[in-house]
C-alpha cells in the first residue's frame, strides 16, 4: 500500500511539473504597449507570481518574441517572471509574425535595428510599473547590444543578459568598448565560440567584477539566445552557465 501510495505521488509531481511548464510555454499573456512613438508594441507575459524576479527578453534580427518560447517556462521554472518583446526590427519565426514590426510598417515608421532601441526601453518602463522592482535585461544579437547600453545608464536595470553582442552602434551611440569601461552591474555575456574573441575586445577596458562573466562554450556554440532552444546540441553548457550567474546575483 505504501509502495503503490509512493508511485501515485510521483507520478502527480511530474505530471503536475511537466504541466506547468507546458502551460507557461503554450498560454502566456499576450500584452500590447505603445512605445515612444505611438507603434504598439506586442508581448508575452509569462508570471508566476507578482513578487517573483522579472526579466525582460528580446530577440534577435528578422526573429521575434516566439525566440524564448523554449526559454521562458524554463526561467519560470527557476523562479523567474518573463516578459517576451516582439521588438519592430524582426521578422517570422515559427510561423509567427512579428506583430511590432508589422504594426510599425502600418505606421510607416521605421524599422532598422537602432529604432527598436525606443521599443525595448518603452518595455523597461512597462515591466517596472508592473511589477514595481528593478529588471534583469536580456538580449540576443542587435538587441543585447543595445541592451548594454541602455543597461550602463538605465537605473531600472538591475543586471543583462548579452548572447552574442557586437560594437553595432559605435557611431550613433559611441563605442561600447567606452561605455562598459566602468560598468559594474552584474552581467552575464557569451557567443559562439567563433564570436568569443570579437566578445573580448568588447569588453577590454573592464576589470571583471565578481558578478561579471563572459561564458565561452567548449563546442562551437551558437549565435543568440537559441543556444538555449530545447534539443540544441551543447545548450546545456549554456544553462549550466546562466544557472550559476542567476544563482549568484540573486
Amino acid at each position: 500500500m505504501k509502495k503503490l501510495l509512493f508511485v501515485m505521488v510521483l507520478i502527480l509531481l511530474v505530471f503536475g511539473s511537466f504541466s506547468k511548464e507546458k502551460f507557461y510555454q503554450n498560454n502566456p499573456v499576450e500584452v500590447e504597449f505603445p512605445s515612444k512613438d505611438g507603434v504598439l508594441i506586442s508581448a508575452h507575459v509569462y508570471e508566476i507570481d507578482k513578487n517573483a524576479p522579472v526579466i525582460l527578453l528580446c530577440h534577435q534580427a528578422r526573429y521575434n518574441k516566439y525566440e524564448y518560447m523554449d526559454i521562458a517556462p524554463k526561467l519560470n521554472a527557476k523562479g523567474f517572471n518573463c516578459v517576451a518583446i516582439d521588438q519592430r526590427s524582426g521578422g517570422e519565426l515559427r510561423e509567427h509574425q512579428n506583430m511590432t514590426h508589422n504594426n510599425a510598417v502600418k505606421q510607416n515608421k521605421p524599422t532598422e535595428y537602432f529604432d527598436a532601441e525606443q521599443d525595448i526601453r518603452a518595455a523597461i518602463n512597462y515591466v517596472y510599473k508592473k511589477y514595481q522592482r528593478p529588471i534583469i535585461l536580456w538580449g540576443s544579437s542587435y538587441s543585447s547590444t543595445l541592451a548594454l547600453y541602455i543597461a550602463s545608464e538605465n537605473e531600472k536595470i538591475s543586471a543583462v543578459i548579452s548572447f552574442s553582442p557586437g560594437n553595432y552602434f559605435a557611431d550613433k551611440k559611441g563605442s561600447l568598448i567606452d561605455k562598459l569601461e566602468n560598468f559594474s552591474k552584474p552581467m552575464f555575456v557569451t557567443s559562439s565560440k567563433k564570436e568569443a574573441s570579437g566578445i573580448t575586445k568588447l569588453l577590454q577596458k573592464m576589470h571583471l567584477n565578481i558578478n561579471q562573466t563572459q561564458f565561452i562554450p567548449s563546442g562551437n556554440g551558437y549565435h543568440g539566445s537559441k543556444a538555449l532552444w530545447e534539443g540544441q546540441k551543447g545548450g546545456e553548457e549554456y544553462w549550466k552557465a546562466i544557472d550559476a550567474f542567476l544563482e549568484k546575483i540573486l
